[in-house]
């Protein structure tokens, strides 16, 4: 399968595309943003990696000229290492990610990326013999580690990143304060927020949280693209961070400690079995 028909994607003005994998039909399958600048595009998040999504933004025409006939030059940063955002990294030259999960990346370590594929997830598998057990995020040198405040300049639009850690400890959102786009990741989308993975830490989720709030009290965010499901607002924003907070009292904390705890054991022994 070549990568023209794994993924598809969808225009929403300004520069910005919304991508997905078309046949990984899963809760967990990540949306992708291409973001263009006059200087530099941006990926957000790459998906698993099964097809090459650089590829396909060539195929597709999505990826501009610069001055003269060269490209733009294109950078993927992953608001996470999780698998299903992490995946396509390897296809990438150039790779941002926050400092927090750099060492997880580079070392291949799924079980940080808490790579977890099954096989009836992927409808058409993307080459013949292709096997979910066989799936494994690949080591990834960043060649470039993000810090709170940095800004990813696209020449004529600036993205802050904002370190967002609980889901993840290098969990990050990409802020466009011109246009007030919040790219939220994992940080937060429009479902049940996970703070019961390897390194999700509830303390850190509610602090996180809070400063979400903060942006909506400022206004300074109307949108959010997330890194599932569906675009929503600030009014949707405020309700999903406040419902967290509200809810992440003792009985909240004492239970993501145990679903933890199964989701460690889980994860030790699929990644065993991969790497024997």
């Amino acid at each position: 399968m070549s990568a023209l028909e794994w993924f598809a994607h969808k225009p929403l003005g300004d520069g910005i595309f919304w991508i997905q994998e078309r046949f990984y039909e899963s809760g967990n399958r990540a949306n992708i943003w291409l973001v263009r600048g006059s200087q530099r595009d941006v990926v957000i998040d790459a998906g698993l990696g099964l097809r090459s999504l650089p590829d396909y933004l060539r195929a597709a025409g999505l990826l501009g000229p610069a001055e003269g006939s060269a490209p733009r030059p294109l950078l993927a940063v992953a608001t996470h290492v999780h698998f299903d955002h992490s995946g396509g990294l390897q296809h990438f030259e150039e790779v941002a990610v926050h400092s927090a999960e750099a060492a997880a990346l580079l070392r291949g370590d799924n079980y940080e990326a808490v790579t977890w594929l099954w096989e009836r997830e992927v409808a058409r598998p993307p080459q013949p013999g292709w096997r979910a057990r066989q799936f494994r995020v690949p080591p990834v040198r960043p060649s470039r580690l993000l810090q709170e405040g940095d800004v990813i300049s696209l020449g004529d639009r600036q993205l802050t990143v904002m370190h967002m850690p609980g889901h993840s400890r290098g969990s990050i959102c990409l802020h466009d304060k011109d246009r007030k786009i919040l790219f939220s990741g994992d940080v937060v989308y429009d479902g049940s927020m996970i703070d019961w993975l390897p390194y999700s830490k509830i303390s850190d989720y509610v602090a996180s949280c809070q400063r979400l709030l903060e942006l909506v009290d400022r206004g300074l965010v109307e949108k959010v693209l997330p890194g599932h499901f569906n675009i929503f607002g600030a009014e949707r924003l405020y309700r999903l961070a406040s419902n967290y907070i509200s809810q992440a009292g003792f009985c909240h904390k004492v239970s993501a400690c145990a679903m933890r705890s199964i989701a460690s054991i889980a994860l030790r022994v699929t990644n065993s079995r991969i790497s024997s």
